[in-house]
């Protein structure tokens, strides 16, 4: 999720760092909202690890989607997010891994996992280099340069259309954890959803879709399908290949499963968090590069 924070000390907005005792009013663009404290906190971790001077907030009034949780980590690329405050420290080095919440292969003992530091970083992962955006500091930009359906390149995917204006800093692909599902240009989005609808011969189409999906199929009574492949490919070589359950899903107790990525409605295309599942996502500030590393959890 995009913080936007307004920082307010005896009535006037400050310099979020430099604040003391102050009032955060931040939402995010969910449309969620938290009003609180603002203040400096000294964090210990486990091993006895310290670092103190972290700027963080304390919602009294909570509205939104994180209504419950017990608290929201920051790790964006703003100067407020926690890999920036802890640079010093951690590199702005981080890698997380997301289970699959859904999948009846997972163990009761598996875990998502977050890690901080040069250890999040593996040198086996796939990298592409990160993209900075003049007009967005907070996000996680990536070039992608292609997707392969069914181990072919679509040819109605252009890369020039994924590509981020610098001198706007519209359009382009950013990685987000807080996104469910993976959104892309409507062009580029229908000739992905027309690939994959044409190599998924044999199965049951559910017509009229399902929620934010046009693309559904009844696979009630079956215990196994062929589905096409799904690929993404990024600059500088790497390459994402999605297993099955990261782009079709279930979505209701009966049966019915959808292709998992979406049409945006404006120029920003989003990998969300459905199709990193089940991968070490590493983001490594102090190299300048995103990296993916499969069955990472």
């Amino acid at each position: 999720m995009d913080p936007r924070w307004t920082i307010v000390i005896d009535g006037h907005s400050h310099d979020a760092l430099d604040a003391a005792d102050a009032t955060a009013d931040v939402s995010y663009g969910d449309g969620s909202v938290t009003v609180g404290d603002f203040s400096t906190e000294t964090l210990t971790f486990d091993g006895g690890a310290r670092l103190g001077r972290i700027a963080l907030g304390c919602g009294h009034s909570n509205q939104g989607l994180f209504v419950g949780a017990a608290g929201l980590l920051g790790l964006g690329r703003g100067r407020l997010s926690f890999p920036s405050q802890s640079a010093r420290h951690l590199r702005r080095r981080f890698s997380y891994c997301l289970v699959d919440r859904l999948s009846k292969k997972r163990s009761s003992t598996s875990s998502s996992s977050i890690v901080f530091g040069d250890s999040a970083v593996p040198s086996t992962a796939a990298y592409t280099p990160l993209v900075v955006n003049p007009k967005a500091d907070t996000f996680y930009y990536v070039e992608m340069t292609g997707i392969s359906v069914g181990g072919a390149r679509v040819s109605g995917v252009d890369a020039a259309e994924l590509r981020m204006d610098p001198a706007t800093g519209e359009g382009g692909v950013i990685v987000d954890s807080g996104t469910s599902v993976t959104r892309l240009p409507a062009r580029t989005y229908a000739a992905v959803r027309d690939a994959f609808r044409a190599g998924a011969v044999g199965l049951r189409v559910a017509r009229g879709g399902y929620s934010l999906f046009d693309t559904c199929y009844d696979l009630s009574g079956r215990a196994e399908v062929k589905v096409p492949t799904v690929v993404m490919h990024f600059a500088g070589g790497a390459d994402v290949s999605l297993p099955a359950e990261n782009y079709l899903i279930p979505v209701t107790s009966s049966g019915l499963f959808c292709f998992a990525f979406a049409a945006t409605n404006g120029g920003l295309s989003i990998i969300g968090n459905i199709q990193q599942q089940g991968f070490r996502v590493v983001f490594d500030g102090a190299g300048a590069r995103l990296g993916f590393l499969p069955n990472g959890c």
